[in-house]
């Protein structure tokens, strides 16, 4: 597996250049959700709905989670794309030996309480218009682990443009102190949080 490295030049690139890029495209940003610190290392549950997403959460830990940012990725994807593991991407190979070794590694970086890593655990991009979200069993092990020891985090992120040229981006975010080990439970909690931001952003257009 391809192991994160973080570059302080690459790194620190990325941190100046993720906000110019957002309000280069983007109308507004709306934020959503509460967040306390507890010291502690933060998982992030999200939708990955575009080439966007990364960038997204790396927002987020510059306004809200101020952590060491790390991502898991599809192996081919990483390697095409190699200067993100310089900013905390990591592999995933699925169907190889090496998955347990990405999990193992996972569950590694959730030990330390300053950082941070996100996970789409669809395994796959989806359509932005999906709102049923079937989940890889990795997540469960990894939860499994980690459970009580980390602030767990689902995200949600949406995009309406409603009466501007440019999209607003609205990020939804809702803590789960814990959540029991199984997959189907987990899938079935984060599609109803989604169902309810996608609610909530549709009572935005009706306002």
């Amino acid at each position: 597996m391809i192991k994160a490295k973080h570059n302080p030049i690459v790194h620190n690139f990325f941190k100046l250049y993720v906000p110019f890029i957002i309000r280069r495209n983007f109308h507004k940003v709306h934020l959503s959700g509460h967040y306390q610190e507890k010291n502690k290392p933060v998982l992030v549950i999200a939708n990955h709905i575009s080439w966007w997403d990364g960038f997204w959460t790396v927002y987020l830990i510059l306004k809200v989670f101020h952590r060491k940012f790390h991502f898991m990725m599809l192996e081919d994807q990483l390697r095409k794309v190699s200067i993100f593991s310089l900013t905390g991407g990591f592999s995933i190979k699925k169907g190889s030996r090496s998955v347990i070794e990405s999990l193992k590694y996972t569950v590694e970086l959730l030990s330390d309480n300053r950082n941070l890593v996100l996970l789409f655990p669809q395994g796959k991009l989806t359509s932005l218009y999906d709102q049923s979200f079937h989940f890889e069993k990795g997540l469960e092990h990894i939860i499994k682990e980690v459970n009580g020891n980390v602030q767990i985090f689902f995200q949600a992120n949406l995009i309406d443009y409603f009466s501007h040229k440019k999209p607003s981006l609205f990020i939804y975010l809702k803590e789960y102190d814990k959540l029991k080990p199984d997959i189907g439970f987990i899938q079935n909690l984060y599609n109803a949080f989604y169902a309810g931001c996608v609610a909530e952003n549709i009572k935005k257009a009706e306002a």
